[in-house]
């Protein structure tokens, strides 16, 4: 048996998410599904990220055991003539036997893209949230330093998700603007709209973190918030404190890190 790194891009706007459901199409059912005709019987596969439903990935990172001795070339070809077009395998790579997609990543980026204060562009939709009213991003810059570092972010999890701890290790968090259709998924077809990325990367995030955030960060940048509030949200360990969840459509798992060790890799043509 090989285990198998396989990196995917998916735009999640059709799915229930990366995780299996009881109903609704997932990304790893799609992924699952296409294996078992490939290895002929089903192979369990474990994703980095459990991206959310309308959540899309540039670099999703899920890893399995194979039985069939295909090149990685192959197995990667294979998987995108079962898949549909909306999700990739980017590349395959053989990896440890002790490789775990989740469990072995060191650090994971979140992007999330958002647009303000224009009527937005109406071929973009799915992949920003378009807010309404003008930020002020001096103010936003300013009230995400608390975010770095090593805190208990009880305040920025979905109500009920019960999970062993809420402390995390934010390395990163950046603010940019970027011109219109830059780190876009799609060419900027219609208005020249530039697009605000707000980018975070952690050892680990919790269900709804980003978008929490990211929800009272546009609340600082609309003045409905100070810059120094986010110390308090943090110090509250209370979900109530924070601000409101922003949409789904918005948000990329960008990339995921592991160790230095390089495992052989085949690309998609």
């Amino acid at each position: 048996m090989r285990t198998i790194k396989l990196t995917l891009a998916y735009d999640g706007t059709r799915y229930v998410g990366w995780q299996r459901q009881a109903a609704g199409t997932s990304i790893q059912g799609l992924v699952e599904a296409a294996l078992a005709e490939i290895d002929e019987g089903f192979v369990p596969v474990v994703g980095a990220g459990r991206t959310d439903a309308g959540v899309h990935a540039l670099g999703q990172v899920a890893s399995f055991r194979l039985r069939h001795k295909m090149p990685l070339g192959t197995l990667v070809r294979a998987l995108n003539a079962r898949l549909p077009d909306d999700v990739r395998a980017l590349a395959a790579e053989d990896a440890g036997p002790d490789f775990h997609a989740r469990y072995s990543a060191t650090s994971k980026t979140y992007r999330y893209r958002l647009s303000a204060g224009a009527a937005g562009d109406p071929f973009g939709w799915r992949y920003v949230w378009q807010v309404p009213t003008p930020l002020d991003q001096e103010a936003m810059q300013r009230s995400i330093g608390a975010l770095v570092g090593r805190h208990d972010f009880a305040s920025f999890q979905a109500t009920g998700s019960t999970v062993r701890t809420t402390v995390r290790t934010v390395v990163a968090v950046r603010l940019a603007e970027v011109p219109a259709g830059e780190g876009s998924p799609i060419p900027a077809l219609g208005p020249r709209v530039p697009v605000l990325h707000l980018e975070i990367t952690a050892d680990g995030f919790l269900r709804h973190m980003v978008r929490t955030i990211v929800g009272t960060v546009v609340e600082v940048g609309q003045g409905r918030r100070a810059p120094a509030d986010l110390d308090e949200v943090l110090a509250a360990r209370d979900r109530a404190r924070a601000g409101p969840t922003a949409p789904a459509q918005g948000l990329f798992l960008v990339g995921v890190e592991y160790g230095t060790q390089e495992p052989r890799r085949a690309a998609a043509p």
